[in-house]
């Protein structure tokens, strides 16, 4: 893969694979490091919203070796079986990501309900006259753990996502974004531990719920944008409209009769349509679309392909004007009548023009 066929357009191969196994050994000792200590901080110091946080980083290990794999195979060039590359992988990565982050959000909520509910119930026990009710209090230890996975998790988040916009992976991104969630959930940790600690003892899995509402919003948003890759989602109207006006721009492009744009994986294909003067020759209007095309796919590092049609503007028989939405050019006054005599022709023998 030549530079030119870098992801980022910017980078070379060898620096984008430099900056992918960066963002890789971050992601996974930080996340690593992470579930040991969170899960040791929640068992030992008696908090179910800590150990739900634990399980929600090792979640992150998973989804990081997840997004590694995505783009280190979605980078290779194309083959026989897969003429068109393989940025798809991508998506199918990041969908992991996403249905990884859903189950998980689901058993923390789950289980931060039905602690919450038993924790209810013996609490209207015991004011009914039963046993009294001797909640679990978190440590210290639950605190400072907390404390610590905000801190280490936000700087996993930008650290991340600053790394992931240089490559242009939206496989990163979405692992950024699961940092970011990280370091919400263990925000919703603190407050659970510390009212636990302060005689709320019920903030504790009620902390578990929120967090797992953060994991399935995140969730949500990772599986939305990578399922609209998957279903050739047109890219954003900044970009689209940055290509009409650049193409346009050509000099002999007299204007842009049609603009498609697909996303692939982090890449755009393009589809267009340019309009030019119907008395150029196949091969100079064969040229134009050349040029269009290597500008396109120069200027545009985004843009994986480009495939371009060259349309003659409509002739008006009256006046031998190409009418269109854009600006007119006027024919050559001989070819202008030799066109108006075939198609008078054409008429009477209800037979098709050929020019």
């Amino acid at each position: 893969m030549t530079k030119a066929e870098s992801r980022s357009g910017n980078l070379t191969p060898a620096e984008e694979k430099k900056i992918v196994n960066q963002i890789t050994f971050a992601s996974a000792a930080g996340n690593v490091l992470l579930t040991l200590f969170k899960l040791v901080a929640g068992i030992w110091g008696h908090s179910s919203a800590m150990v739900s946080d634990a399980i929600h980083s090792l979640s992150d290990v998973l989804t990081t070796l997840v997004a590694y794999l995505g783009v280190k195979f979605s980078s290779a060039p194309a083959d026989k079986d897969h003429p068109y590359g393989h940025e798809q992988i991508e998506n199918l990565a990041t969908l992991g990501i996403g249905l990884a982050l859903f189950g998980v959000g689901a058993v923390l909520c789950y289980q931060g309900a039905t602690d919450t509910l038993e924790g209810w119930r013996a609490i209207a026990a015991e004011k009914a006259g039963g046993e009294p009710f001797e909640p679990t209090i978190p440590s210290k230890l639950a605190l400072l753990a907390a404390v610590v996975s905000i801190l280490v998790k936000e700087a996993m988040f930008w650290f991340t996502i600053i790394n992931a916009r240089k490559i242009n992976s939206p496989a990163f991104v979405a692992d950024a974004w699961h940092h970011r969630s990280d370091a919400f959930s263990s925000i919703g940790s603190l407050i659970g531990v510390l009212g636990a600690r302060l005689g709320f003892p019920l903030l504790d899995p009620i902390a578990a719920i929120v967090i797992s509402l953060f994991i399935l919003k995140v969730a949500y948003d990772i599986l939305r944008e990578s399922a609209l890759c998957v279903v050739d989602v047109a890219c954003d109207e900044e970009l689209e409209a940055q290509i009409k006006e650049r193409v346009e721009a050509y000099p002999t492009v007299d204007h842009v009769d049609l603009l498609r744009t697909r996303k692939f994986g982090s890449r755009v294909y393009v589809e267009l349509e340019i309009a030019v003067d119907g008395n150029k020759t196949v091969y100079a209007a064969h040229w134009i679309a050349h040029e269009v095309h290597n500008i396109v796919e120069r200027e545009f590092p985004a843009v994986k392909h480009v495939m371009v049609h060259v349309n003659p503007a409509q002739l008006d028989d009256k006046d031998g004007v190409f009418h269109h939405e854009g600006p007119r050019f006027t024919l050559d006054p001989a070819r202008a009548k030799e066109l108006a005599e075939k198609r008078a022709v054409a008429e009477t023998q209800k037979n098709p023009v050929e020019n």
